[in-house]
């Protein structure tokens, strides 16, 4: 409604409180209709979004006035303006608002699974992942998601069983389905969904029946043919229900996605949801901020762009396993590590860029402005200095050791990648066009007229609002309505002009005529001073008024006016006079046509422009794309010499070989408490598949089980790793079982999340695979942990095959498993004084540790001293009466002298014996 937007009926009641609005009753020809006083301005509109879209979750259709013509003003009854939906946005829809986290996708999944395959319902059907399971767990769907902000498209052809990891690496702002799917597929995906407190829009009716060339005319290029039998009907069917809900969101404006990429099982290493969180690798437990402190996202990242932000953070979520892709990306990183002046070089005009990505995708939806454009042109200017830096840097001589790959072929790679052509003339083109002096002059011109929107709220609360609708106004929004303008406002001094007159040679002569009729302007001000007396005298126009003469101080001119026929009296006070003379009516309304005919030009200029950037879509996006790699690979170089890291070497082995690693993010938390990191080998997969670990709480066991994890993901990634030598095989998926959690709302104790986590990694393990589980069977009786962690122990070691970290304080387990060769068991330790303090040995070593030093973790913890003291007692009574110290020298030696020793050395596993179940 003219300068504000409102809401109506129950949505004003539902949500003027939510966004601070005051709600009242107006009286309309309908009778009471309750409503926000006065809306809020139109400026505001990105912050009430936020709170509506971000924050609550809701959809929000915008309304926007269109003035009637001639005969629509009849068939509406004499109203000026229509009203008319121009869009819906959804959480899962944004383009370009502000509130949008420029260093995340925002992307929007949808998917199509096949119908369920019926089961017998059993006690454990309410949870999740006990409902998936048998024919079920291997039910297909198919996924598809897109980022409308930057165009960026996907499919993927999965299982019901691995949905959930999928659903977690993706990081859906928005999920849709279609209200068709089997009630039973409807339940089982929303029970999957529930837990994580997904965003679920059902979509209605059945998918429309596309075939995969139907969607070319959403597509900057359509799918090559050789491509299009490699979709599956599930991958299509989903593409169907995505592209059908974000066109009707859009309201029929046209859009041009990136051509989908279809993604596969086998191209990246698979984390599961639960290693996702449980190695903190996007976000941390304490906060579920992406890239918060303490993840290793926050710890390896040091991109320059929000877009080499998104990539590193794609990357992490889904590694490679393309020995060929990874190489290359060591060889740009290793290039980069060893050229620190081409490495400088790029990162300093990758400042100068801007998110290339989104600026063009809001071009390509009929958006972006003129600051748009300017943004393009400088990226497209820097990205030919990076050309012209690349370059040079491949005729340098280099002297690399003859033992590594050379490097250089690595930067004639990206110089290929870059296509400039068009877009060098584009950019060449705006920088012609646009008048930045002008167009930062338009924008103080606009903060100046916001602030008067702002004084008419102000005034409406004031009249009709309290003080707590007074407070509700930000500060600084307050702030601005003090905001004067500074402009003349006698004459066309005020225009302003955001291309350059040389935009175009209409332009130019539109602007010539325009001087002209200025210069004629200016002869009728000096002859009208001149007959009239009146050197105060101007030549206006007002929007109330018109085309005025304007006269300050009290002189009477009346005696002049006689002299000119045309003219007559206008107001008049006591410090000023205004006339109408008919000389400058018509010098006046010529200059308005011509302005008028300026700005259509400038209009036409802008669309010209702005269509130059659809053609260069594809080169603009590929271009974009390469200066995200780049961007990566510099991070990835500015991180290695900062913390030392090493080039990795990997292979299609199982081999996982590091020397001195340390974690990531724990080493950075430790220097800053000004405490050193203790590093520590590893060799698993080997001659020792599994390394059974045992040592006191707060040694260090989780953490060695996690840097190992991590060290191969950032190995994958592509990514230099913090240990002084690397070397290891492709991992296929990556698990992890860490961490103690419960899941209340879903009926699953501690207990339970941890057997689901565990089933999760027995089933889908392989011999590729790598895996970490920190202290399986702790949440239930001794004797049922030690059986349970057994039977993980000997799953993992005589099917799954794999790569294996078991970290446990259940010490018989090393007796139990004595006679497997692929087995070793390492430890760390307390080293305790004559005096009764104790320190950590951080450093693993070979053997077994049978004491766990709880209390002196609980002492430490601040138990009181009563509560130790008994806890002593207990733990004494429980240890056998033997002499002590040829005991603990055993433990140093790794032997086992102790009743559970006697009792489980030896053990054998009977797959066929008869046993009580419970």
């Amino acid at each position: 409604m003219g300068g504000f937007y409102e809401l109506y009926f129950e949505h004003a009641e539902e949500y003027g409180p939510l966004l601070n609005l005051k709600v009242a009753t107006k009286k309309t020809t309908a009778g009471p209709v309750p409503m926000v006083v006065a809306g809020f301005p139109f400026f505001q509109l990105e912050r009430f979004l936020k709170t509506l879209v971000q924050d609550l979750n809701k959809y929000v259709a915008i309304s926007e006035e269109f003035p009637n013509n001639a005969s629509e003003k009849v068939k509406s009854g004499g109203l000026l303006f229509d009203r008319k939906v121009t869009r819906v946005i959804t959480p899962g829809t944004l383009v370009d608002e502000k509130f949008m986290d420029p260093y995340e996708n925002n992307f929007i999944l949808a998917l199509h699974p096949e119908s369920l395959v019926q089961e017998n319902p059993s006690r454990t059907s309410g949870l999740a992942e006990a409902r998936i399971s048998g024919a079920s767990a291997k039910q297909r769907v198919g996924l598809a998601w897109l980022d409308l902000s930057t165009g960026a498209f996907f499919t993927q052809f999965t299982t019901l069983d691995v949905l959930p990891s999928g659903i977690a690496r993706i990081k859906a702002r928005e999920i849709v389905l279609s209200k068709t799917i089997h009630d039973n597929m409807k339940q089982c995906i929303l029970t999957l969904l529930g837990h994580e407190q997904h965003l679920v829009t059902w979509q209605p009716g059945f998918p429309k029946d596309m075939s995969i060339t139907d969607w070319d005319p959403m597509l900057e290029t359509p799918v090559a043919p050789a491509e299009r039998g490699s979709f599956t009907e599930h991958e299509v069917l989903a593409g169907n229900i995505l592209l059908e809900y974000v066109s009707d969101k859009l309201q029929g404006r046209a859009m041009k996605l990136q051509p989908p990429v279809k993604r596969h099982d086998a191209e990246n290493m698979c984390i599961d949801k639960n290693s996702l969180k449980g190695l903190e690798i996007l976000e941390t437990f304490r906060d579920a901020t992406a890239g918060g402190k303490g993840s290793l996202l926050h710890a390896i990242r040091r991109t320059v762009t929000k877009s080499g932000a998104r990539l590193l953070r794609e990357r992490l979520a889904s590694p490679s396993m393309s020995l060929d892709i990874i190489n290359h990306r060591l060889n740009l990183v290793e290039r980069l590590v060893r050229n620190q002046l081409l490495k400088e070089d790029i990162l300093n005009l990758l400042r100068r860029t801007f998110d290339s990505q989104r600026l063009v995708q809001k071009f390509s939806l009929g958006r972006g402005d003129a600051d748009d454009l300017v943004s393009l042109q400088r990226t497209v200017v820097a990205t030919e200095h990076i050309a012209n830096v690349l370059g040079e840097a491949l005729l340098e001589k280099h002297d690399f050791d003859s033992k590594k790959i050379d490097t250089k072929d690595c930067l004639s790679l990206i110089l290929k990648s870059l296509s400039l052509k068009g877009p060098s003339e584009l950019a060449l083109r705006i920088s012609e066009a646009i008048d930045e002096d002008g167009l930062i002059a338009s924008h103080r011109e606009e903060r100046i007229q916001s602030s008067g929107v702002i004084t008419m709220a102000q005034e409406i609360l004031n009249g009709e609002g309290d003080e707590e609708d007074l407070q509700a106004m930000s500060p600084v929004l307050r702030s601005k309505t003090v905001v004067q303008s500074s402009s003349p406002t006698n004459g066309d001094e005020e225009d302003l002009w955001i291309m350059r007159r040389t935009a175009s040679s209409i332009l130019q002569r539109l602007h010539e005529t325009l001087d002209l009729l200025r210069t004629e302007k200016l002869s009728l001000t000096t002859r009208l001073r001149s007959e009239m007396e009146a050197q105060s005298l101007t030549l206006r126009w007002t929007p109330g008024l018109g085309h005025i003469c304007h006269v300050k101080g009290i002189k009477d001119v009346r005696a002049s006016l006689t002299n000119h026929g045309s003219a007559r009296n206008g107001s008049t006070t006591k410090s000023t006079r205004t006339f109408y003379l008919s000389e400058w009516s018509a010098l006046g309304g010529r200059m308005d046509q011509v302005k008028m005919q300026m700005r259509a030009e400038e209009q036409r200029v802008f669309y010209e422009l702005r269509d130059l950037v659809v053609t260069n879509l594809v080169k603009l996006r590929r271009n974009a794309a390469v200066l995200d790699e780049l961007d990566v690979a510099c991070s990835s170089a500015v991180l290695a010499a900062e913390q030392s890291l090493v080039r990795p070497i990997l292979n299609d082995g199982t081999i996982h070989k590091i020397v001195a690693g340390r974690h990531p993010t724990v080493k950075l938390g430790l220097e800053e408490q000004g405490r050193a990191f203790i590093s520590n080998d590893c060799f698993v997969g080997d001659k020792q598949k599994v390394w059974l670990i045992t040592g006191p709480n707060m040694a260090g066991k989780s953490t060695f089980l996690r840097q190992n994890a991590l060290i191969s993901i950032l190995a994958q990634v592509g990514s230099f790793v913090p240990a002084e030598h690397a070397e290891m095989g492709i991992v296929d998926q990556m698990f992890s079982r860490v961490g103690s959690a419960d899941n209340l709302f879903e009926d699953q104790s501690t207990f339970m999340v941890e057997m689901l986590e565990t089933a999760s990694i027995l089933k889908h393990a392989t011999p590729r695979s790598f895996v970490i589980m920190d202290e399986v069977g702790r949440g239930t009786t001794p004797e049922d942990g030690i059986a349970v962690a057994f039977a993980s122990l000997h799953h993992l070691y005589h099917t799954n095959h794999c790569r294996t970290l078991f970290a446990t304080h259940f010490h018989v387990l090393a007796d139990m498993t004595n006679d497997w060769k692929e087995v070793g068991c390492y430890c760390t330790d307390v080293s305790e004084s004559s005096s009764g303090s104790f320190s950590y040995v951080h450093r693993l070593r070979h053997g077994v540790n049978r004491r766990s030093h709880a209390l002196k973790v609980a002492k430490l913890a601040g138990i009181p001293d009563s509560a130790i003291d008994a806890a002593a007692q207990v733990l004494s009574s429980f240890q056998e009466p033997t002499n002590l110290e040829p005991e603990k020298q055993a433990q140093r030696a790794g032997r086992a002298p102790s009743r559970w020793a006697e009792t489980y050395t030896g053990f054998r596993y009977d797959p066929g014996a008869n046993l009580p179940s419970g």
